[in-house]
């Protein structure tokens, strides 16, 4: 497999070629807090990798916890990590790459009530007790203390058995990085999903519900009257929150601002150069990828640095965001905003270009009954399209690749293309994909575009080739460039 790289704000091969990736979380929640219930990855059906490949994706997310892996501090299930070298020397075999994501939930599934992550040993809870959710799967973020503590003596590098935390986290992930630094299909290494601050992010919560109130009841670009109507009105009433456009919605998420540039400058940062750290020990090879913390998946600010090794800027890493609308995976999820996700996406471009490195939208969809939601799918990706980001959708799930919805996520995009990639689009309506580039010199390698069914034209004046790839119609199209400025344009 070719060996991928950055430059600037782009992935590239060792061919020079800017690289695309369309791709899928897969991830293993399975562990409980022990690592003894490994029924996901190590009873993994290798043909959902296959269907993986027929339907044009090239990137997996591949999830698991710290306690699958180190179920007993210092003492590491290899057994599991044998399981998950298997499904990298199958995603090798298929041309998938894939990026280990060490996840997180509510910091541990250690009370048995929906987290995932740490294991029991490496959960301080400062004499509280996890709790089962009343309302929201994410409310012991809001208001547990067992969890805010739990990450709080995290970010702290408290010690258990005199070594700290944070310590063991890095310690585990050189021992994964030393398992799978020679896979060819490895892409890289997500240190931690979704991290969250601690009793910072209380504060933050009830910051956001007091801004709430306040813009809900004096900011003047919301029609109070009119909310009142649809409120009275059952027909109209989920489309209350329409009213909180993008700009609304930036002036509540603003109130977590300040909280949450001192976690990500603080603590999240040194947790990040720590890890890369330690799998720098290791090898050279493979992107470090930092994602947001929880609370920017709602549009604030990250601001975290660039990753530094050894005092220097890490050569190889990306910038991993995460977006949901907030009706996301509820009944109503067909009245997700594009303008409030539209927002978001643009803040996290914002990131990007402070950073000055691609980007894999590691997390984003999410599911619901029916296809009344599938116009808000639609809308992200084309968003990923404009601005050239690779993706992971979130998150397979058993039946997945026979629902409607794999229609909408099978699409075509540039794979790979000599030079650099100006803009490409996906017409769903026009039925027609355009890719134009910039080629500055000869390319040993040619342009390759997924194809998600039959071209009916494709207007190019060079040499093709096009192989079929899924059994589903799809294909792989060869174009065979030189040095200029080119327009492809394929017509289905």
């Amino acid at each position: 497999m070719d060996k991928i790289s950055t430059n600037g704000l782009r992935f590239v091969d060792d061919y020079g070629r800017e690289r695309i990736f369309n791709g899928i979380n897969i991830v293993d929640k399975s562990g409980g807090f022990d690592g003894t219930a490994e029924e996901y990855i190590k009873n993994w059906d290798f043909g959902v990798l296959e269907s993986v490949k027929k339907r044009g994706m090239n990137l997996i997310r591949l999830g698991f916890t710290w306690a699958l892996v180190e179920p007993k501090p210092g003492v590491y299930n290899e057994a599991f990590l044998d399981a998950v070298g298997l499904i990298l020397d199958k995603c090798a075999q298929l041309g998938i790459y894939a990026y280990l994501d060490m996840h997180q939930d509510l910091y541990s599934g250690a009370g048995g009530y929906g987290g995932d992550g740490a294991p029991a040993w490496a959960c301080l809870k400062g004499g509280y007790e996890f709790k089962p959710a009343k309302f929201v799967w994410a409310e012991g973020y809001f208001w547990g203390r067992a969890v805010q503590n739990c990450f709080d003596s995290f970010w702290a590098d408290k010690k258990v058995d005199g070594k700290g935390l944070i310590e063991y986290y890095c310690d585990m992930w050189k021992h994964v990085t030393q398992r799978f630094a020679d896979k060819p299909a490895l892409f890289g290494f997500d240190p931690m999903n979704e991290p969250y601050p601690g009793s910072d992010g209380g504060k933050v919560f009830r910051k956001l519900v007091a801004k709430t109130v306040r813009v809900t009841l004096f900011d003047r670009q919301l029609k109070r009257t009119k909310m009142l109507g649809d409120l009275l009105h059952k027909s109209r009433r989920p489309r209350l929150l329409d009213h909180y456009t993008g700009d609304v919605f930036r002036k509540i998420t603003a109130a977590g601002d300040d909280l949450i540039r001192k976690f990500d400058l603080e603590r999240y940062s040194p947790f990040l150069n720590r890890v890369s750290s330690a799998i720098r020990e290791v090898t050279p090879g493979g992107i470090v990828f930092m994602e947001n913390c929880y609370y920017s998946n709602l549009g604030i600010p990250c601001s975290t640095p660039p990753v530094e090794v050894g005092g220097m800027r890490e050569p190889l890493q990306c910038f991993e965001p995460h977006a949901y609308d907030f009706m996301v995976d509820t009944p109503s999820y067909k009245f997700a905003s594009n303008d409030r996700i539209s927002a978001i996406f643009n803040e996290h471009r914002r990131t990007q270009v402070r950073l000055g490195v691609p980007v894999v939208v590691g997390e984003w969809g999410g599911y619901s009954e029916g296809t009344e939601w599938f116009p808000h799918v639609k809308h992200i990706l084309a968003i990923f399209d404009a601005n050239k980001w690779s993706n992971t959708y979130w998150a397979y799930f058993k039946g997945l690749f026979e629902t409607p919805l794999i229609n909408v996520l099978d699409r075509p995009y540039p794979a790979a293309v000599p030079g650099e990639i100006v803009s490409y689009r996906h017409d769903r309506e026009e039925e027609s994909f355009s890719l134009c580039f910039e080629q500055t010199e000869p390319c040993e390698a040619p342009v390759e575009i997924y194809l998600h069914k039959p071209a009916k034209r494709i207007e190019t004046g060079f040499r093709t080739e096009t192989a079929d790839t899924s059994g589903f119609g799809g294909a792989l199209l060869k174009v065979y460039s030189e040095p200029g400025r080119h327009l492809i344009k394929i017509t289905f």
